[in-house]
């Protein structure tokens, strides 16, 4: 009798079920989980495998900018010896502000005359306030010694590299929807702010204006002429990038020979070495995905 009791009730137990909602079900523990739980499980669903080469040319982006930047520190380096003049600095300003807009004019598809009109335009106003503001800057740390000028500058400069956004740029044609990071503006104010340290240190008024119009153009135009060439062609940006990396590393050598092994060292670093990791670490991901993740929307919310 108490067998066929006991038979009875184990019968009427009720099945455990998955179930999002509902609380506790009745004979199982709260966490409790049948042998159908792991059937789910999904093993590095999410990870990409990446080409070598591919990585490589990715990173020629990175390289290139180190170059531009090397570039920077040289024409600050010659100008603070003078051994530039403005007169060089300005015709220097003149031919890369024409080179960009030539670039940008035949690598942008949706650049229009009214598109160029409105870049005109800024450039004029920006121009004119530069030149308004250059005795400002020339006066601007006279109480501050040279050493810690250059210690500041390069620590800005780090900075400016280090959080700058080399998928992009940070200056956006009119109509992008896609506002730049918040990264990518304080790696452009380091550099604008380090410009000014070293403007700061010239001895008259068009010497600081030519330096803050040549610094000013490559920081904030240099990445969107890149960038242009780059989505216009592959191979036009990796050549271009090439004879960037051999032009800068040859005005390096000739500024000192120690500067020209750092340089050529890190961008074999950044080039070769990196993305020979990246790809060796790629081995040991391990990633799970199973029931237990949270759940996640498959379409835009601000759609």
């Amino acid at each position: 009798m108490d067998s066929s009791t006991n038979e009875g009730s184990y019968n009427t137990q009720p099945k455990w079920r998955k179930v999002a909602y509902g609380g506790m079900q009745p004979g199982f523990d709260d966490n409790h989980t049948d042998e159908s739980f792991l059937e789910d499980i999904v093993m590095n669903a999410n990870v990409v495998k990446r080409d070598i080469l591919k990585v490589m040319l990715d990173s020629v982006s990175i390289s290139e900018y180190l170059c531009i930047v090397a570039l920077v520190g040289l024409v600050w380096t010659y100008t603070l010896r003078s051994t530039l003049d403005e007169n060089s600095l300005l015709f220097l300003d003149i031919s890369l502000l024409a080179s960009g807009f030539l670039i940008l004019l035949f690598t942008e598809e949706t650049l229009s005359l009214n598109l160029l009109l409105h870049y005109f335009l800024n450039i004029s106003f920006f121009t004119t306030g530069l030149y308004v503001l250059a005795p400002i800057y020339q006066t601007l740390t006279k109480s501050i010694s040279s050493d810690s000028i250059w210690a500041l500058t390069v620590s800005l400069i780090i900075l400016h590299l280090f959080l700058h956004d080399y998928s992009g740029s940070t200056v956006r044609a009119p109509g992008n929807l896609k506002n730049p990071s918040l990264t990518s503006c304080i790696s452009l104010n380091a550099s604008i702010v380090a410009s000014v340290l070293i403007a700061s240190r010239l001895p008259s008024r068009l010497h600081v204006f030519a330096i803050m119009l040549f610094s000013l153009q490559i920081f904030l135009f240099a990445p969107l002429v890149t960038y242009s060439i780059k989505k216009y062609s592959v191979h036009l940006h990796l050549l271009f990038s090439l004879c960037l990396m051999t032009v800068t590393l040859v005005y390096v050598y000739f500024l000192h020979q120690l500067f020209f092994i750092l340089l050529a060292s890190l961008l074999i670093f950044v080039t070769v070495v990196c993305p020979y990791w990246l790809i060796r670490i790629q081995e040991f991901k391990f990633e799970i995905n199973g029931p237990w993740d949270e759940a996640k929307l498959c379409f835009d919310i601000r759609d």
